[in-house]
């Protein structure tokens, strides 16, 4: 099963730069919450922390499909390193203000800065993937290896930063998330060989490339609707072992829920599928529904503990097929803004169906928020219906769908 890990990890520099871009997006886990920490401690409201995070997340969903644009048009290495240092100073000034108790306004500012900011590495990842690779079938792998770097990043970053918040200092969750971000940013952009050639626009070049939209605009539903529940199924996941007694194990279940992916994640990567991406999200969407359904109808931690493992397991694949997707979809000169897309999509549902689901766990109980998450994946499912089916004669991986 690792030999095709092996092969594409063999290729010159691929190891380097997908290790750089695991540390550069550690901050996608940690920084949310340690602004919640941080400014919780320090204040002792929890409101204003979660507004000061919430400003940080929508400017993040705001400017990334922007700094996708640019980041096809001028380079990786010249927008990421401009990107990222712009975004330590945002997030350190963030924390000396929240510190030295200036006006509330001003944490505000900095937070949807260093939001803007942040730098979309995992799109840059996956983009310099689809150039050093010249077979489907690798990049496949490739995006697999990805959403298993992905889901360790989110197993381990809250982790992380909670335990140096709670155990050390509330600034030291944070000051590892800039550091985190800035050098592995650093180390990534500096590896020229294998950075994709920039699409820069001139008098010459002629118009853009045109996006695909007609796929694009399906996949990027299908990710709003599975951000949407993820967002549910964290705050659910936390409601219902508080309704337990043990809201210190919800970390312990949502980890459980992400091993789950993580183990698909590895499986996928190594499975030579017959069917196209289309397909797959198709389906993937539809599990994703089908997968959330059980968890109505748990009464006890363990058992729910297994239930999300098992749930899991639809989480990696249907991703790796939507970021597959785009990458034989989108052209060349436009696919980080396509990637960017989707992961606009995603995290613009988060906050939606936390929401949605906290309202859901006042009114009803946990158990019954949990059917957030379920409709959620049937949104998702009913708009992967839309995206162009694959010509059979096409080859798998190769297709490329008419927009």
């Amino acid at each position: 099963m690792l030999t095709t890990y092996r092969r594409i990890l063999a290729r010159p520099g691929a190891l380097r730069f997908s290790v750089a871009g695991l540390f550069a997006r550690l901050p996608i886990s940690m920084v949310g919450l340690g602004i919640v920490l941080l400014v919780s401690a320090a204040t002792g409201r929890y409101g204003v922390a979660g507004a000061v995070s919430a400003a940080y997340m929508l400017a993040n969903a705001g400017f990334a499909i922007l700094q996708g644009r640019l980041l096809d048009k001028l380079g990786q290495a010249r927008v990421l390193s401009t990107a990222s240092i712009g975004f330590g100073v945002a997030i350190a000034l963030l924390v000396v203000s929240v510190q030295a108790d200036w006006p509330i306004g001003t944490s505000y500012v900095f937070a949807a800065v260093g939001g803007a900011l942040l730098p979309q590495v995992g799109s840059c990842v996956r983009a310099r993937w689809s150039y050093v690779l010249d077979r489907p079938a690798d990049v496949q792998t490739a995006y697999a290896l990805e959403a298993v770097v992905d889901e360790a990043v989110f197993i381990l970053g809250p982790i992380l930063v909670t335990l140096l918040a709670t155990a050390w200092h509330p600034v030291a969750g944070l000051a590892v998330g800039i550091v985190a971000c800035v050098a592995g940013t650093l180390a990534f952009t500096a590896q020229y060989a294998t950075e994709p050639p920039p699409h820069p626009r001139s008098a010459t070049s002629g118009p853009r490339p045109g996006m695909p939209w007609r796929t694009v605009v399906a996949l990027a539903v299908v990710c709003a609707a599975l951000g949407v529940l993820f967002g549910a199924a964290e705050v659910t996941t936390v409601a219902f072992a508080d309704e337990h007694g043990h809201k210190s194990w919800s970390g312990g279940l949502l980890a459980l829920w992400a091993l789950g992916s993580l183990t698909a994640g590895i499986l996928s990567g190594a499975v030579p599928w017959r069917n196209g991406p289309s397909v797959r999200v198709r389906w993937g969407a539809l599990a994703m529904a089908c997968a959330m359904m059980p968890l109505y109808f748990v009464g006890s931690i363990p058992l729910m503990g297994l239930t999300l493992f098992v749930a899991g397991f639809a989480i990696a694949p249907t991703m790796i097929a939507t970021m597959s997707l785009t990458e034989a979809t989108v052209p060349a000169g436009r696919l980080t803004e396509g990637m960017a897309i989707m992961q606009t999509g995603l995290v613009a549902g988060v906050a939606p169906g936390a929401t949605l689901s906290g309202l859901v766990v006042d009114h009803q109980g946990a158990s019954a928020a949990y059917l957030v998450s379920v409709g959620a994946g049937l949104v998702a499912a009913v708009a992967a219906q839309a995206l162009p089916r694959e010509r059979r004669t096409a080859v798998p991986e190769a297709t490329r769908v008419a927009p």
